[in-house]
């Protein structure tokens, strides 16, 4: 198999630095860390990365001792599990996070940068089921302005589960989100509330009452940021 090419010195950083500053991977780890552990779930993570560009870097994190690749018996599918040494990236993960708020921000909310699909991913895995209703509920989402193709989410939280869909699942609809995409990008930075996005015009909630009142309540913000500001 192709080493990876070496800075040709001894120091730890060098070393650290073969592996972990080549284009994309950071952010796999960050997938991985996230709790993504199937090929498709790391590609909606990182959806500019091409699929074969992805096989090779997990394979790369594979051959260092990064990730473990695990063959599962039910499903016949394949896993990505972080290994002790992957886990123990974490608190590099959140320095840079730490840094780019601290440093980078200004290009946060940046027009090229505003996914909604990516924005959307994180939002799923964000969702507090216990602040939602026990029944299905539909939250239909309409984000202007992203820079993928893709501006209309539906999002079925039903018996603690969560599902994206990206075409209409066929369910009734609950509540209506519509906004341009940077409200909610802000909102997930922890920039703004939903309240004041709401009464500033900014983000309009249509639906089902109790579920336009509680809807401030039903996600966490992006663990990054919690994790950069604590």
């Amino acid at each position: 198999m192709t080493r990876v090419k070496g800075y040709g010195q001894y120091c730890p950083i060098a070393v650290a630095c073969e592996i972990l500053t080549e284009r994309w991977t950071p952010l796999v780890v960050r997938e991985l860390l996230s709790g993504s552990t199937h090929f498709n779930d790391l590609r909606r993570g990182v959806p500019l990365m091409s699929p074969t560009l992805l096989s090779k870097r997990l394979k790369t994190l594979e051959r260092v001792g990064i990730v473990e690749r695990v063959d599962t018996d039910a499903s016949r599918a394949v896993e990505y599990h972080l290994t002790p040494a992957g886990h123990a990236l974490r608190p590099i993960v959140d320095a840079l996070a730490t840094w780019g708020l601290a440093w980078r921000s200004d290009g946060l909310l940046e027009p090229a940068n505003l996914d909604a699909a990516l924005l959307m991913w994180d939002i799923r895995r964000s969702v507090v089921t216990d602040s939602v209703p026990d029944r299905r509920v539909v939250a239909h989402f309409h984000l202007t302005g992203s820079t993928s193709k893709k501006d209309r989410f539906w999002l079925v939280i039903d018996d603690g589960d969560v599902d994206l869909c990206l075409t209409d699942p066929g369910f009734d609809v609950d509540l209506y989100v519509d906004c341009h995409v940077r409200v909610m990008v802000s909102y997930w930075l922890g920039r703004t509330e939903v309240t004041e996005a709401v009464r500033a015009g900014e983000l309009r909630l249509t639906g089902d009452r109790a579920l336009v009142r509680d809807f401030p309540t039903w996600f966490r913000r992006s663990p990054l940021v919690v994790s950069a500001t604590a």
